[in-house]
């Protein structure tokens, strides 16, 4: 008779639990081309009803291939402006919101010009020397730079401090910056990944020549075609009448800054989405996956990238297999996001609400627990037991749980899929399969409540099966 385990697991993985149970927000820094489309505004409306998922140590308006002479912080302060009219209520429903007058300290300008032309002797602005303030401050915690734009102005502060520090200084501050770029939108982003081969780099470009990013993996956001045809996600919920009915007309101030879509709603937004604490994803390995998209470590051989070829390996695109809300499988890139749509657009919905309404009023994310630990060792052919009991609801709405297997995550391949008994139950189940050598799977649970509008929030177990018989 097979073992039946109970999933306490007898490892604990220091990364894994600091994203599951942080004890401390992560460090965030914003480097935003905004008002070259209405897609950066969009993006900062959404940043802001996060605002107190994170420390935010900098705004800064920069440039980018669309917008190369001129930056525009003063549509940031518009929307800051706009978050400052509805914090009080925002923290009715959770603590943490910074004060307005705090954000506004931390809006900087960077150098008005393109790329490489920004980098260099008397180039120097305030936004790249609050970069190096943030760099060489006394913080234990990692410096994330979310770029939706050019990182000219980064590429300008990494410059200064290779010119005015010892490789030992200048090798202790990469280590503390991670750098999440939308897209390469000016030059200096592979020349930073070239000369500073120390920095933990995310980037997604696409494979255009011409400066159409169409393939990248951010483009998941709302985007709802690759390959000439659709995409098995939801467009509905990503397009204009969605956005207004939910976002921009009736929601309050900061709703209404919210501009209308002219191509792509929000392509920055996966940058912060990769670091909400939503029990999902963990910073420190985009290979795990989070509504931010997924992204492998490796050097790109066969992309036609739009400044020059890869010399270095970084995270960049990785594929999902995902069945889509036209009941197909896909398998892209872009669904690596999409796969999430539905969850992540409910949670800003909800969080707009949070700017008007009272906390009766709104619905608020169910709380994902498990009765057992995040992290498990099993032997082949062991009965693995899934319990998510403990999970509950604060505005105590009735919960529904699905458990995923994550296959792509994992080092298990086979042809043959996990088959988890009872999926959509509070507890269900799988048999280790068979290994040769020791192997992981990566089960994530889904916990949604039936508020409106229905709220999801996860678990990951990461179960190590090694070789044995029964």
């Amino acid at each position: 008779m097979k073992k039946l385990v109970l999933l306490f697991g007898c490892l604990m993985m220091t990364l894994l639990n600091h994203a599951q149970n942080p004890s401390e927000k992560l460090r965030v820094m914003v480097l935003t081309d905004i008002e070259n489309e209405p897609d950066d505004a969009q993006s900062m409306v959404r940043f802001m009803t996060y605002a107190n998922h994170w420390d935010i140590e900098g705004l800064v308006a920069t440039t980018s291939l669309h917008q190369k002479k001129k930056i525009a912080a003063w549509r940031i302060s518009e929307i800051i402006t706009a978050y400052g009219k509805v914090r009080e209520n925002l923290l009715l429903h959770e603590s943490g919101y910074p004060d307005t007058n705090y954000l506004k300290s931390i809006l900087k300008e960077g150098y008005p010009d393109f790329g490489m032309d920004a980098v260099g002797k008397g180039k120097d602005s305030e936004g790249s020397d609050w970069i190096i303030k943030a760099l060489e401050k006394e913080d234990s915690r990692p410096l994330w730079v979310l770029v939706w734009g050019g990182p000219n102005c980064l590429a300008q502060a990494l410059w200064k401090l290779q010119a005015t520090k010892s490789k030992k200084q200048l090798a202790a501050i990469q280590s503390k910056l991670r750098v999440y770029t939308i897209s390469d939108q000016d030059d200096t982003g592979p020349w930073i990944r070239k000369n500073f081969p120390g920095v933990f780099y995310i980037c997604s470009p696409g494979t255009n020549d011409k400066g159409a990013y169409h393939h990248g993996t951010w483009t998941g956001i709302s985007g709802d075609k690759f390959n000439g045809r659709f995409s098995g996600a939801n467009f509905a919920i990503v397009d204009n009448p969605w956005l207004d009915k939910n976002i921009r007309k009736n929601h309050g101030p900061l709703g209404a800054e919210h501009p209308t879509t002219k191509y792509l709603m929000e392509g920055d937004t996966p940058s912060f989405l990769y670091l909400i604490n939503n029990g999902l994803g963990n910073s420190e390995h985009p290979n795990y996956g989070s509504w931010g998209g997924r992204y492998e470590l490796y050097t790109p051989k066969t992309e036609k990238w739009f400044y020059e070829p890869e010399t270095r390996p970084i995270w960049t695109n990785a594929e999902d297999e995902v069945m889509g809300f036209d009941s197909s499988f896909q398998t892209s890139n872009k669904a690596t996001i999409w796969r999430w749509r539905q969850a992540y657009q409910n949670d800003f919905a909800a969080r707009i609400d949070w700017s008007i309404k009272t906390y009766a009023e709104a619905n608020h994310p169910p709380v994902a627990k498990l009765a057992h630990d995040n992290e498990l060792r099993v032997v082949s052919g062991d009965t693995v037991l899934l319990d998510a009991s403990p999970s509950n609801d604060p505005d105590k709405n009735t919960l529904s749980y699905e458990w995923i297997y994550y296959r792509e995550v994992g080092t298990y391949e086979s042809k043959s899929a996990i088959k988890i008994a009872n999926a959509k139950n509070v507890l269900a189940s799988f048999v280790a399969p068979k290994v040769t050598k020791p192997e992981t799977l990566h089960i994530i649970l889904a916990v949604t409540d039936n508020g409106i509008p229905a709220l999801t929030r996860y678990q990951r177990v990461i179960v190590t099966v090694m070789p044995g018989s029964k």
